[in-house]
């Protein structure tokens, strides 16, 4: 066990790590392995590799001997939204194939969501598209397309269903696994491509850091007497949109919707006030402790785009899968950790043969401080 650490400092330094250097896209590029690109989850789920990244050099070591990590003192915080099968297929009035990612319901009475379209010409508003039962033997519902949103230059759609989006969901949709993963969505998709504390319905993908804990890993926390603590962020399908421009701060972020409970405010300021860590499970968590940090707001829509340079305000460790390269994630990671110790840490996982992505292997980081 580590032992306890000192009394956390309120203030920030003025100037974090790679404040003055001049990124560029190509700067959070590295090369990878396609067979390295995991496409199916470890038989169980903690035991996914772990890289202790909170030192130099890292060390290899296995998800289930997280707890070694910890103190006492320290709080978790975890996301704890839950994946939709949110994928749905179906065809137009025409026959013409149509696939649906339902991005978001909304909350009103006439069973609207704003979703992704997929087709091969997009149809004119007032159009009604036949859903597909997930045989696709026959109507399971049907959606009647009211425009693209927020506006006609929009990459979204909204739709009015003809039932509850989130049953007909459950019953017909698909896991909207992530592009790099290549196979069709199947029974263990249903149970892995979600975390054991899931309890709020809203993301189209999976906080995957998450994904490693299971109830023996819980337990030896709960043993050690570390606190746990919920957010949550409704992931979105931008998380998958690439960055574009060389400039990364031509970039535009995709917007989600958070929530930071009033019993998760307390808990990270008795953490605080103990001397513990606030450890983030994921780069969701992350997003979202920092979004109320600067804001102030508890609930609401967060584009916040985290890049190196940024002051970060609560999260003192992160738990985080290896991401794409040329990400917005990529540029998360670095901005917590260091720009030049998070690359070295991939080309360790690279030549150590670890396996990358959402079904891949995880690595702990610490925050770094000038």
């Amino acid at each position: 066990m580590e032992r306890a650490c000192p009394a956390l400092k309120h203030t920030m330094p003025s100037a974090p790590p790679d404040a003055s250097r001049a990124f560029t896209l190509s700067d959070f590029d590295y090369h990878l392995p396609p067979e390295l690109i995991a496409q199916h989850p470890t038989p169980e789920r903690s035991a996914a590799r772990l890289l202790d990244g909170t030192r130099w050099p890292p060390r290899d070591r296995i998800f289930r001997d997280l707890p070694d990590f910890f103190s006492p003192l320290d709080l978790l915080v975890f996301n704890d939204t839950q994946v939709m099968k949110a994928r749905l297929y179906g065809e137009k009035p025409s026959g013409g194939k149509v696939e649906l990612l339902i991005e978001r319901v909304l909350p009103s009475s006439g069973h609207e969501v704003l979703a992704h379209l997929k087709v091969s010409k997009k149809p004119p508003a007032g159009t009604v598209l036949h859903l597909w039962q997930r045989d696709g033997r026959s109507v399971a519902a049907r959606a009647t397309l009211l425009g693209r949103w927020p506006d006609e230059e929009g990459t979204l759609f909204r739709l009015a269903l003809d039932q509850d989006p989130y049953a007909l969901m459950a019953a017909h949709g698909h896991v909207p696994l992530p592009p790099y993963i290549e196979h069709a969505d199947d029974a263990q998709d249903e149970e892995r491509y979600q975390t054991v504390f899931a309890q709020r319905p809203g993301a189209v993908a999976a906080p995957t850091a998450a994904l490693h804990f299971d109830q023996g890993v819980l337990d030896a926390l709960d043993r050690l007497g570390v606190q746990r603590a919920s957010v949550t962020l409704h992931i979105g399908a931008g998380t998958f949109v690439p960055c574009k421009s060389e400039n990364i701060h031509e970039h535009v972020m995709h917007s989600e919707w958070y929530e930071v409970p009033a019993a998760t405010q307390q808990a990270i300021a008795d953490a605080r006030a103990r001397g513990g860590r606030v450890v983030a499970v994921g780069t969701t968590s992350v997003r979202t402790l920092e979004s109320w940090a600067r804001t102030g707001a508890a609930s609401g829509d967060t584009a916040l785009y985290i890049t190196p340079g940024f002051e970060f305000a609560l999260v003192d460790r992160l738990i985080t899968n290896f991401h794409l390269p040329k990400s917005t994630l990529m540029m998360l990671v670095t901005a917590f950790a260091g720009y030049d110790h998070v690359m070295a840490l991939y080309s360790h996982a690279v030549a150590q043969r670890y396996r990358f992505f959402s079904y891949g292997d995880s690595m702990l980081l610490q925050r770094a401080s000038v």
